[in-house]
């Protein structure tokens, strides 16, 4: 955020120890390098890193989804044994019953050779029952063998494809270290001085930006929010101060997409947990319109997300060694808003 880079060197190396090893010590930057040069490299940095932790965050969700599927088709697949086993038991029960009963010999035979031909037939009679029961029988036994055998591809397959996601969650895992190594190393190559000066020229940035905002009509209005968005920024709001940190949900610490889908999670209205599944799947809306709760999408890839509390400002948990605070709305470059709800606003 701007005006936290002054405390971002300590900060960083807090926060990177959580899932960093130790790195050596970076080299000083080159004396020619530009205040502009080591803020394009430090922002750089961070939204590779922020990009590297939405992905691993899409990730663990389908990973957490497909982990559901496998054990449904675990527990379908015993249930379908168990119906299997029974149904076999049943099919050897009706073959030792029929045998029992004459099963061997033609229903002609045993009328003629018997000493009551009624008899004979009232038992043939039963013997017809028995044979259409085993027929039943089988025709169970032969469907019940097939969804066993459907169910048990299904779970190797859905077992696979877990395994392929563990995976890919572990290569994602290390990028997002890998960026935020880079981080690190940086920010412990800069002197006092420089991290004052890129502080500095951020802010500046940041609002001229807003400035813009405002002269291109973009700055909202000031609009009520609808009860759950209220209750989605009151939710953010008690989260002012609590750490960045990439993966986190709450509630001690946050990454950008984790305190959003969080605050409307505690709202009553679930949301996608990345910040490219909130772009792509909530309702647009145009930044002039914008409501307390609403959400504000940055970077042209999505890869981050803050919550509109009102007079053009959002609560987001920033980057690595920030903590959770208000911000201007230009803070990063604007890809443009989504609205979670669709509810009413309050009005008085």
């Amino acid at each position: 955020m701007p005006g936290a880079l002054l405390r971002l060197a300590g900060a960083a190396a807090v926060a990177a120890q959580a899932v960093l090893a130790p790195v050596p010590a970076a080299a000083a930057p080159e004396p020619q390098q530009s205040v502009a040069q080591l803020l394009t490299d430090l922002q750089r940095l961070y939204r590779q890193t922020e990009q590297a932790t939405e992905t691993y965050n899409g990730t663990t969700e389908k990973l957490t989804r497909q982990r559901a599927e496998v054990a449904r088709l675990d527990g379908e697949l015993a249930r379908a044994r168990r119906t299997l086993r029974a149904g076999r038991t049943d099919a050897g029960l009706l073959a030792r019953r029929q045998y029992q009963n004459g099963g061997g010999l033609g229903p002609y035979a045993r009328v003629l050779l018997a000493p009551d031909p009624q008899h004979a037939l009232d038992e043939g009679h039963v013997l017809g029952e028995l044979a259409r029961e085993q027929a039943r029988t089988v025709t169970r036994l032969a469907t019940a063998e097939q969804r066993a055998g459907a169910l048990a591809r299904a779970a190797r397959k859905a077992l696979d494809t877990q395994l392929g996601l563990a995976e890919r969650q572990r290569r994602q895992r290390d990028d997002v270290r890998h960026g935020l190594d880079g981080v690190e190393r940086l920010l412990a190559a800069l002197t006092p001085d420089q991290l004052a000066a890129v502080a500095r020229l951020e802010q500046q940035g940041v609002t001229e930006a807003q400035e813009r905002l405002g002269s291109a009509g973009s700055l909202p209005a000031d609009r009520p929010a609808t009860p759950q968005g209220d209750r989605a920024v009151g939710y953010a709001m008690q989260q002012l101060g609590k750490p960045y940190r990439w993966g986190a949900q709450g509630p001690d610490a946050y990454d950008c997409s984790g305190l959003t889908s969080q605050a409307w999670s505690h709202a009553g209205r679930p949301i996608p947990r990345t910040s490219q599944e909130q772009w792509d799947q909530l309702k647009r809306v145009p930044l002039n319109q914008l409501r307390p709760g609403d959400l504000v999408v940055y970077f042209p890839d999505a890869t981050h997300v803050g919550l509109y509390v009102g007079a053009g400002r959002i609560v987001q948990a920033p980057r690595p060694g920030g903590r959770v605070t208000v911000s201007p709305m230009a803070a990063y470059p604007i890809l443009g808003a989504v609205r979670p709800d669709t509810d009413r606003p309050v009005t008085t």
